[in-house]
């Protein structure tokens, strides 16, 4: 019997021409899963990638395997069909910060509460780029677009808060450009039974460039990511002599510079990404204040949806008759029309 063959990045790569703007940071996660996906051990023919309206949600034309291009904000609902018609499938759920949170938001909830064993992946640019640059739920206040041009005066929703309040049992960040970081979350989120839900700041070049920066520049990098590990302390800055600690009288998040005022890195917090309480603090960190998370935020797992539904359809077959359709269809109120 011949040996299987070894997958590659190009085996999962298609003949459609890639059409995204030039620099646009969904490039990157493309070839980030197509690297990816050969070493998940999952047949190509297994898996399946979902989405809904935007530039994100071009995203099955340039991945060689099984794709739905639903309509706008209805990726969860099509992502769930797929996955309870077929349990055995893999299957990717790829939305934006409008078509997941704006159009989509009702969806995106009840399949995180179900805890649904889907791979959900929401590509957050603060902006609505297909549809040419209108501010999107995610926007930062005074954005200005076509449909601001005085800027916005909404309270961005932060996409982490939304996940961890809809119930979801694992919730990561990461960048669009740090190929090793987002991969080692991706596995881990794969890796999970139930809802997987990561947010990916990504770059949009023509109408909110740059506005994720502070985040990928080197230079500044080390000061403004605090990379969470579980297990290890919060600690981040180009000296690696930063850190969160609890103030607990004001049950409040602070940063604190080890080797001052007699902090040392055993005062410093360790991350539990078990720890529901604490992600809600983390996922809320911004600047200038504040690093702003990336990794596993949150992960506790817990049955998944689509299990307790396939334990129930037994257990019913099992203390019910055959099924019968024809006395089916004439049992309840029926009438004869003449």
């Amino acid at each position: 019997m011949n040996a299987p063959v070894k997958l590659t990045l190009k085996d999962y790569a298609t003949d459609q021409e890639v059409r995204w703007c030039p620099g646009c940071g969904d490039y990157a996660i493309l070839k980030t899963i197509q690297k990816l996906m050969p070493e998940l051990g999952v047949a190509k023919e297994n898996s399946v990638f979902v989405s809904g309206i935007g530039c994100s949600s071009r995203f099955p034309y340039y991945m060689n395997t099984f794709g739905f291009h639903t309509i706008h904000g209805r990726a969860p609902s099509v992502a769930t069909g797929v996955k309870l018609a077929n349990p055995e499938l893999d299957v990717w759920m790829i939305t934006g910060d409008g078509d997941g949170l704006s159009i989509g938001g009702n969806h995106m909830l009840h399949v995180l509460r179900r805890n649904i064993d889907l791979n959900i992946l929401l590509f957050n640019n603060e902006i609505y780029g297909l549809t040419k640059g209108q501010y999107s739920p995610t926007s930062k206040v005074g954005t200005k677009s076509p449909s601001t041009p005085d800027g916005s005066v909404d309270s961005p929703l932060n996409p982490c808060t939304f996940a961890l309040g809809a119930g979801a049992k694992f919730v990561a960040r990461s960048i669009d450009t740090d190929m090793k970081h987002l991969t080692a979350v991706l596995t881990e989120g794969h890796q999970h039974r139930g809802a997987s839900f990561v947010e990916i700041y990504q770059n949009c070049p023509v109408y909110n460039d740059e506005i994720f920066e502070h985040l990928k520049n080197k230079k500044t990098a080390p000061d403004t990511r605090l990379v969470l590990e579980n297990g290890a302390p919060m600690i981040f800055g180009k000296e690696k002599n930063k850190g969160i600690t609890l103030n607990v009288q004001r049950l409040a998040l602070e940063v604190v510079t080890i080797g001052e005022a007699g902090i040392t890195e055993a005062d410093i917090l360790v991350h539990d990404e078990t720890n529901k309480v604490m992600a809600q603090m983390l996922v809320e960190l911004q600047a200038p204040d504040f690093p702003t998370a990336i990794g596993v935020i949150y992960n506790a797992p817990a049955v998944a949806y689509v299990a307790d539904v396939y334990s129930q359809r037994i257990e019913v077959r099992e203390k019910q008759a055959p099924a019968d359709l024809n006395a089916l269809l004439r049992s309840g109120h029926t009438w004869t029309v003449e």
